[in-house]
Formats: C-alpha cells, sequence, structure tokens
C-alpha cells in the first residue's frame, strides 16, 4: 500500500502491523476520543425513517442551529459542507483568482492539492523553530514575510522582506497587489494559537483572508480566538470551521463556513446540490445543543494533554511542543518513519509522520490527544522502543 499523506488510514497500518485495522490505536487522527456523543446516535437514528428523502436544499434549520454557536450572526452568513475539506476547494477556487495566495507553512497538506487544482500561485511564510529553555516552540511573532505590493497608480511592484507578524506592526501601509493568504489557528501541525491581534491587520492588506479554524473549538470559549465575531466587519474574511473532529464524526464528513452571504451564495452555485446528507445534518443540529458533551471534552483535554506532553519530554530523543489544540507535534532524534514502524509492529499504534510537510520532513512526528489510559500506552509502547 503506498504510504497515506493523511491521519487515520488504519487499513495501511493494520497491513504494516499485521493485525485487523480494529486493533489499532490510533494517535495519527485528530479526533475527540469522547464521542461521537449519544445525542448525535440518537439524532442519527431518529432520521433513518427518513432516508428516502432529499435534504433540504437550502438547510436553513441546520444553519439556524449553527447560528446557536454564534449568536451575531443570522443563517445566510453560514454555509454547511460535505467536511471543511469540500468547504476549503471552493475557497482555494477563490484565492487561485488572485495574483498570489501565501501560506503560513507548515501547512496542511490540501491547502497546496486544492489550490494548484485550480492553477494558483503560491507562496510561503514560514514560521520559525525558536528555542526557550529547553522548550522548542514555532513562534507566530516571527513568521517571515516577503511580500509583492504595488503604489496607487503605480504599476511598478516593489519588494518588502523580513517583516515581522506581531500585535503591534506588520507591512508598509501601501496599496496591495491583488493578495491572499490561507492560514490555520490553532496552527497545524505545530499547535500554535495565533492571537486576534496577530490576524487582524492581514484583514487591512490581503483581498481575500482564509482562516481555517478546524481546532479552535477545543479551547473552551474564554480562551478562543476565533475572528467569527469579526466577519461581519471584514467582506475579505473567511472562516472554515469543522465538526466532525470536535464532535468525533470524520465518518459523516460535515463542516461549515462563515463568510458574507455574498460569497456564500457564489459558492453554491458552485459545487453540487445537497453536500451534506440528512443524517449530516441531524447530528450537526444535535451536538451543537450539547454543552454537557462540549463540558465534558474541555475538562478532558487540559488534563489528557498535560500527561502526554510531560511524558513525552521524559522520554529520550523526543522534544514536544506546547499546543492549544487536541494534538502534539515532537521533534524526535530518530526518523519518524522508523518509530511508526516500530510501534505498529510492538504495539499496533499508530503515530503522523510528518513527512506531508516538506520543512518537517523524518524528524517530527504528530499525536493526537486521546484517553489518559491510550496515552500511557503510547508513552509505554515508545518507551520500550526507545
Amino acid at each position: 500500500m503506498t504510504r497515506p499523506t493523511h491521519g487515520g488510514n488504519l487499513a495501511w497500518a493494520a497491513a504494516l502491523a499485521g493485525c485487523s485495522p480494529s486493533l489499532i490505536l490510533d494517535f495519527s487522527a485528530s479526533i475527540n476520543p469522547l464521542g461521537p456523543p449519544k445525542s448525535a446516535i440518537a439524532a442519527i437514528e431518529s432520521q433513518l425513517q427518513n432516508l428516502n428523502a432529499y435534504p433540504d436544499p437550502d438547510y436553513y434549520q441546520l444553519r439556524a442551529s449553527l447560528c446557536q454557536l454564534h449568536p451575531t450572526l443570522t443563517p445566510d452568513w453560514i454555509l454547511p459542507g460535505n467536511g471543511s475539506a469540500e468547504l476549503l476547494t471552493w475557497a482555494c477556487r477563490e484565492l487561485s483568482e488572485l495574483e498570489k495566495t501565501y501560506l503560513v507553512t507548515p501547512a496542511f497538506s490540501d491547502y497546496k492539492r486544492a489550490l494548484k487544482a485550480f492553477e494558483a500561485t503560491i507562496g510561503e511564510y514560514p514560521l520559525e523553530l525558536q528555542v526557550r529553555g529547553y522548550l522548542p516552540t514555532f513562534q507566530p511573532s516571527s513568521l517571515k514575510i516577503d511580500t509583492e505590493t504595488r503604489r496607487h497608480g503605480d504599476a511598478e511592484t516593489e519588494r518588502f522582506s523580513s517583516s515581522v507578524v506581531n500585535a503591534n506592526s506588520w507591512m508598509p501601509n501601501v496599496h496591495l497587489s491583488p493578495l491572499g493568504l490561507l492560514l490555520n489557528n490553532p496552527h497545524n501541525p505545530t499547535g500554535q494559537l495565533f492571537d486576534q491581534e496577530v490576524i487582524l491587520p492581514l484583514l487591512e492588506q490581503f483581498a481575500l483572508v482564509v482562516v481555517d479554524e478546524a481546532f479552535m473549538d477545543f479551547l473552551p470559549p474564554d480562551q478562543q480566538q476565533s475572528l467569527i465575531p469579526r466577519v461581519q466587519d471584514y467582506p475579505n474574511l473567511v472562516i472554515v470551521r469543522s465538526l466532525t473532529k470536535f464532535y468525533s464524526l470524520p465518518g459523516l464528513r460535515l463542516g461549515y463556513c462563515v463568510a458574507h452571504p455574498d460569497r456564500l451564495r457564489r459558492w453554491q452555485q458552485w459545487r453540487d446540490p445537497w453536500p451534506v446528507n440528512i443524517l449530516a445534518a441531524a447530528a450537526a443540529t444535535a451536538v451543537v445543543k450539547d454543552t454537557d458533551f462540549q463540558q465534558q471534552t474541555w475538562r478532558w483535554l487540559a488534563s489528557a494533554r498535560s500527561q502526554l506532553f510531560q511524558g513525552l519530554a521524559s522520554l529520550p530523543g523526543l522534544h514536544p511542543f506546547p499546543s492549544a489544540a487536541n494534538f502534539l507535534l515532537v521533534q524526535s532524534e530518530q526518523p519518524s518513519s522508523q518509530l511508526q514502524k516500530k510501534l505498529l509492529e510492538h504495539s499496533q499504534i499508530l503515530i503522523r509522520d510528518c513527512l506531508s510537510f516538506p520543512e518537517l520532513g523524518d524528524r517530527y512526528f504528530r499525536v493526537a490527544v486521546r484517553t489518559e489510559t491510550d496515552n500511557q500506552r503510547l508513552l509505554d509502547g515508545l518507551n520500550l522502543i526507545l
């Protein structure tokens, strides 16, 4: 089998481990181990009798339910999709119409795939690896800029290099060529969280800014740095959210986008009808009201992430990065592909190598945060092979 680009490929892992896929303990896909919630299962079962009917093509009830998560919005500002991946495809179609789209790298590999599908011109802003004390970390304030700009009334293009993204400074105050920016927050694969003050200045500089907030809901509301409350102020801002990671529903494929209604109506003209099936729509409508599951997840993550981080940091040759999300990036003195293979063979545990992130290569791997029992099994397996 071909080495997978994404996490969660249990068939590939089982073939390597020589066991059934059901026996693989999966740390490669960053999915909430506490779900799916009972509310989702009950909602799905209640709609089985309606499988002989098409979904509502406007998904009005689903949009209205999602507005409960974002009370400042009305349903026309929200577009459900067949996973956040589908919605990112349409965002990349728009980005490809600009002169250049920049990615914050290392970046989720699907961003480049979707941009290249529409023949976009791609630039990169690399995060810099820094070491503070004994902890390595990627610093959002160290994002290096190399951006093409154009002055008012002047076709000459100038280049401004080595500007620094932080809360107080960005780029020279000139009229920009049509440029796009695509980033995720919290950042994947580093787990770093960008403050709103870091991203907001970008909205004054780029023609279109797409922020993938697939992991934002793993933070309690008082810790989130979502730009959804600002989307009505910026018609050039697009926010993409996933419902499958937090609610452990990746098999249903469900996400949503928050953007100006005119933009969302344009996207609806591009895509196939009925992209969200009845069962997925019912599950989403139920889980966004499930405050008990949300609270349970926030309580679990803080404790389990700390346990896993401390355990990884205590193992020889491993250096985990602080993370705001439900996964940890780990720097390894041994090739990650070798660790991955040994873990599968000896412990039937799958971790995510970082070969799909060219900036990281074979000395990094990523692991999801799971239950404390599962986390300990991973730590024991790593200790055995290290």
